[in-house]
């Protein structure tokens, strides 16, 4: 397979994905694997799920880059944050560990920024010049920032505070879920939610994914901004998009 042939892998709260990628087209060159998260998220138990996952998927592709993304803050390959996993992650050595545990060099990066980087690559957002912020509705708030296709990463514009709250705990698409609300009443909250945004970064455009992306015409439509808001291309597969081209574009230099 050629160097436009990586591996992404996408961890999540309740599920490991990944596939082999041809980053020419942003294709699957292989079947999606998916494996169901550990119970608790605890780091070794993440780590040993990973690496049953890439040896399925590696089977008979050969040595490839591999991107892996997490549902975290990352800062020099080390986790900062966790969403939806164990505590254990926070100031965890992640890249180390992961590789040490798959016994492969990776590329390790944020869930949301991964998902904004595949958009930006192969989706919604190519070829758009000018700031893209995507974000993901589901348990929070995921975003990812594009400046004219270069990520900036790691930003948690889901937690930005409004009325004195957390606000993806409002507007979040696990808050419709418990709240019981209506699309109507859900999307008076991303009004004010997606305001706020385009008041603090004068975006070109936003992109909307997560699973309700696909839902789109039910909610986007009652949104008043003067930002085109359009719904992510490719949903459940950016994250693994995403981390494969960012391991090739990360990837060392053979001399």
């Amino acid at each position: 397979m050629s160097s436009t042939t990586a591996i992404g892998i996408d961890i999540g709260g309740t599920g490991i994905k990944g596939a082999v990628v041809d980053l020419a087209t942003g294709a699957l060159l292989s079947d999606r694997i998916k494996l169901p998260t550990p119970k608790g998220g605890r780091p070794q138990d993440i780590i040993e799920t990973t690496r049953q996952l890439l040896a399925t998927v590696s089977a008979g592709a050969g040595e490839l880059p591999i991107g892996v993304c997490f549902p975290a803050v990352v800062k020099n390959g080390h986790t900062m944050s966790a969403a939806n996993v164990s505590d254990k992650w926070i100031g965890l050595a992640a890249e180390k560990q992961f590789e040490k545990g798959l016994g492969v060099p990776i590329h390790f990066v944020n869930d949301a920024d991964a998902a904004g980087y595949a958009e930006s690559k192969f989706g919604a957002a190519k070829g758009v010049n000018g700031v893209v912020l995507l974000t993901t509705l589901g348990t929070g708030i995921g975003t990812a920032l594009i400046n004219d296709g270069a990520l900036v990463p790691n930003t948690e514009l889901g937690h930005l505070e409004i009325d004195g709250v957390d606000y993806e705990t409002r507007a979040a698409f696990s808050a419709k879920e418990r709240d019981n609300l209506s699309w109507e009443k859900w999307a008076a909250r991303l009004q004010k939610y997606y305001s706020t945004l385009e008041t603090l970064f004068t975006p070109d455009l936003f992109i909307v994914g997560g699973g309700v992306s696909k839902h789109h015409e039910n909610f986007l439509p009652l949104l008043h901004l003067n930002t085109r808001i359009i719904p992510a291309v490719h949903r459940n597969n950016a994250g693994i998009l995403g981390a494969a081209a960012l391991a090739v574009k990360h990837a060392p230099v053979s001399v």
